[in-house]
């Protein structure tokens, strides 16, 4: 069984809107390429690291759109390799509307995304998921989900669409590495989705946190 990992950008308050592109989605937005200032060599580095053994996308309709305007014409650009993957392998797009799938390897995912996303995940061995923040939705909302790598910028914005919005659910998640920081600020976590739910305790309690000592916190398959 493949992997699903839900890759995001997000601002300390969980903004992760129109993060590239002043024009990614500019509808009630002042800070569309929020991220692009903060942008460096070690970000860039660890994002194409974090894009090994991937052999599907699955996207939004909004930011497959943009991805398919974008990634056919960058081979030889300065983002070549990244280009050269996204254009190579397939491409599933949830959407309830008819977008355009000329973007070679693209095809649509039925009304039941759940269960197409369940039949994918046998099919492939890495299925990763780039912004497309109400498809994310649906992927917490269903714990359908293997791993969640999230980058988090060091800025505010109070406004803009939020990551963890309508489908958010109790979850337990596991840090599978130490944080990876950038010149900028940035810093890069890596999840995996754990099992059960999370628990409560009394932090007035002397032995507060001590059953976690050494136990063991295995993730999703």
């Amino acid at each position: 069984m493949g992997l699903i990992h839900i890759d995001l950008f997000a601002t300390l308050d969980m903004v992760g809107q129109s993060p590239g592109d002043p024009d990614e989605d500019p509808e009630g937005f002042a800070f569309g390429g929020w991220q692009a200032p903060l942008f460096d060599a070690t970000i860039g580095e660890l994002v194409v690291a974090g894009m090994e053994g991937m052999d599907a996308l699955v996207l939004g309709r909004r930011t497959y759109e943009i991805f398919a305007a974008h990634w056919p014409h960058q081979e030889d650009g300065v983002d070549g390799g990244i280009a050269t993957l996204f254009n190579s392998i397939p491409k599933y797009v949830a959407s309830r509307g008819t977008p355009d799938l000329s973007w070679a390897g693209s095809r649509q995912l039925g009304e039941d995304l759940a269960a197409d996303l369940r039949r994918l995940r046998e099919e492939h061995a890495s299925l990763h998921v780039i912004g497309s923040l109400a498809l994310v939705q649906t992927l917490l909302r269903e714990r359908l989900y293997d791993r969640l790598n999230l980058w988090v910028f060091p800025l505010t914005l109070g406004t803009g669409k939020k990551i963890f919005d309508g489908g958010t659910v109790p979850a337990n998640l596991e840090l599978l590495e130490p944080p990876a920081t950038s010149s900028t600020g940035a810093v890069l976590l890596r999840y995996g989705l754990a099992a059960d739910v999370p628990q409560t305790g009394d932090m007035r309690r002397a032995d507060r946190g001590l059953a976690q000592e050494g136990a063991g916190g295995g993730t999703a398959s």
